[in-house]
């Protein structure tokens, strides 16, 4: 490594740490304009939106004791319970808030506060049971809404059942003004469940769980919650009856609020944290990123975004989405998606509030559908709704390799071959066997340029002086020229094996096939197969080492050594460090990653060494020497351009350029 190489690390580190120090500058101005801000709300009563600014005051100083006391208070004063929902900063208990929704303060029953809907502002908590063979739901008495989804064929990576959302910290309710303007929340009024006698099985045809919320004079809102069996898609239904002298005439929309908490699912957080997010699909358009690409929401911790039609909005992790459905289209929406403290078992606090279309009338009927699931591209593909766009499999062609040559075949193999491991070797096998021209194209291109290597030598000795360095470029690219060879024959067939590459590193992270498959002594090859867990941290690498990691380093170094094209590197000495830099850099990052994909690589970089090997018994360098020789002897043949301009000045009568 050269001075001005270490000059520019050094130059980095130094860049790096003036922006962290400028950005906790920045920080901290932020959080106490927040405060002070909140401050001021807190002293005029309006606590609602007090609370809101010392949530966001958090965000950029989560461990502030004295914030985190005024959310407590305010959800105290606001009938929340004891324990703030703060999207961004406190750690949420670990199994749900702990205070119950029967706990929270209500208001008065006589204050009239929600008018004919006041008598259900009080009520007790309980729980109703609908469930079919693949997921347990269980619905709450305090809004009628779905309290948890627990998935009964999956488990999180320490062997409890998978539940997709639960507890107190779930938020799901309409909102509406009375024509006698008095607010409505249904999430925060008591429902009762209609004819239920028992937990609800859907067994020999599809089950429904009515939970009605009842009005003065004889009005009520039903939700109707319709499940199949064998199916993760849930029909929801909102009945409005006899309502028609409570909400307002003019009413063309109601907003749904929709909130929750992600638990974090598998071992590997990092991993998992980087698929989590919030996606919707645009009313007959394609599927968005809440915040854009991961590099955008990276640099803050709370992303919001106001959405016009929507058909769907979905909150997701790594390998499990919950996703509400429009029957036609949501009019509007407003997103936005909060980092959960990274010592908490949640990732995320997704938050959305949904204008739905509302048809005004004595009886009224909004629907609309639930996805509680797996991310699976094929199962996700059935319902025709792009749900397949949740498994992220990359973008343009690295999206279509995936979709039309990888998923294809994996699905095949998966068909017949019960082992993970032994089906992404068949299917490395099977890349690497339909890339093989290209791998000994570039081999073969490659061994040309070492018989050109003392060719190449003898014009650097006939022009040593810098000055005649156009002329040594021109004669070297005049006797390639004549030979026949391409300097970049051997770079093009790996770059266009690049592709590949990408899709896979795209593939396995996400296939949810591969989760909690062993193989070997990796556990779960869909996250990281730790050997060894280390008593510190080390930055990018982690605190494990991944033994499927160190095996592709190691392969990729000895795959780098035998296919490196000779010649070239004495004028770029740099470039062979940054060929042994590159596997280390990989070993770093891909330390946290799925085994699956590091396995891959691994085989990947055995089977190129094989190849290799192979492709070399079969050139005869000698043989390319007496054909290049040959190729010397033989006029230049012209390219089309330049008959094409020996023809044009031909017939113009113009001379031609001299070259």
């Amino acid at each position: 490594m050269d001075r001005n190489t270490v000059t520019g690390i050094i130059l980095i580190f130094l860049i790096f740490l003036g922006f962290s120090l400028y950005n906790n500058n920045r920080t901290g101005k932020f959080f106490e304009a927040e405060t002070e801000f909140a401050d001021s709300l807190y002293a005029t009563g309006n606590y609602d939106e007090a609370r809101e600014a010392y949530i966001r005051a958090l965000n950029y100083r989560p461990k502030d004791q004295a914030t985190k006391d005024k959310v407590i208070d305010l959800n105290s004063k606001l009938g929340l319970g004891t324990v703030a929902p703060q999207p961004a900063t406190v750690t949420v208990p670990s199994d749900s808030l702990t205070a119950s929704p029967a706990s929270r303060p209500a208001v008065a029953a006589d204050s009239n506060a929600y008018g004919v809907f006041t008598a259900r502002v009080t009520g007790e908590e309980e729980f109703y049971t609908l469930e079919n063979d693949l997921m347990v739901m269980k619905m709450s008495a305090r809004g009628g809404k779905i309290y948890s989804v627990m998935l009964k064929e999956y488990t999180t990576h320490d062997g409890r059942p998978v539940v997709l959302f639960d507890g107190d910290s779930t938020v799901f309710g309409y909102k509406f003004f009375t024509v006698d303007n008095k607010p409505v929340r249904t999430d925060e009024l008591y429902f009762t469940p209609v004819g239920y006698t028992g937990p609800i099985l859907a067994s020999g045809g599809p089950a429904s769980l009515t939970m009605r919320l009842e009005a003065a004079g004889g009005a009520y809102i039903d939700y109707i919650y319709t499940i199949l069996p064998d199916d993760y898609m849930i029909t929801f239904e909102s009945r409005f009856s006899s309502l028609a002298s409570v909400i307002p005439a003019n009413t063309t929309s109601l907003a749904l609020d929709w909130r929750m908490y992600i638990p974090q699912q598998e071992k590997g957080r990092q991993n998992e944290d980087m698929y989590a997010g919030l996606k919707y699909k645009v009313y007959q358009e394609g599927v968005e990123d809440l915040g854009g690409t991961r590099m955008q929401r990276q640099k803050k911790d709370v992303v919001s975004e106001s959405l016009m039609k929507t058909d769907w909005i979905a909150f997701k992790d790594q390998f499990f989405s919950s996703v509400i459905i429009a029957d036609d289209f949501f009019i509007n929406a407003a997103v936005s998606s909060t980092n959960a403290d990274p010592t908490s078992r949640y990732l995320r606090f997704f938050e959305s509030e949904i204008g739905v279309p509302f048809t005004y009338g004595d009886t009224s009927t909004v629907k609309m559908q639930f996805y509680f699931g797996p991310n699976s591209f094929t199962l996700m593909k059935k319902y025709d709704m792009q749900l397949e766009e949740l498994v992220f499999l990359g973008r343009n062609i690295i999206r279509w390799i995936n979709q039309f040559v990888i998923i294809p075949i994996f699905n095949l193999l998966d068909n017949f071959i019960v082992s993970y491991g032994l089906i992404i070797l068949i299917l490395t096998l099977i890349i690497k066997i339909v890339l093989f021209p290209l791998t000994h194209k570039s081999f073969t291109s490659q061994a040309k340029m070492r018989v050109m290597k003392p060719m190449v030598d003898e014009l650097a000795k006939k022009y040593p002086k810098q000055e005649d360095a156009m002329k040594k470029q021109q004669a070297t690219m005049d006797l390639y020229k004549k030979a026949g060879v391409s300097p970049m024959g051997g770079c093009l067939p790996m770059l266009l094996q690049m592709p590949i590459l990408f899709a896979m590193f795209r593939f396995f992270p996400t296939s949810i096939e591969l989760r909690q498959q062993a193989f070997l002594w990796a556990k779960d090859l869909s996250t990281y197969d730790s050997i060894f867990n280390l008593p510190f941290t080390i930055p990018m690498y982690g605190d494990h080492v991944s033994l499927f990691t160190l095996l592709m380093t190691a392969s990729t170094i000895i795959s780098t050594k035998i296919t490196s094209p000779a010649g070239g590197q004495e004028q770029m000495p740099g470039m062979k460090t940054m060929m042994y830099m590159m596997p280390v850099m990989f070993m770093l990052i891909l330390n946290n990653f799925s085994a699956g994909l590091t396995y891959y690589y691994f085989l990947a970089n055995v089977i190129t060494i094989i190849q290799t090997q192979v492709s070399r018994r079969f050139v005869d360098e000698g043989e390319i020497l007496r054909k290049m020789e040959e190729n010397k002897k033989k006029p230049v043949k012209k390219t089309k351009w330049q008959l094409r301009l020996e023809a044009a000045a031909k017939k113009s009568g113009r001379p031609l350029p001299k070259k």
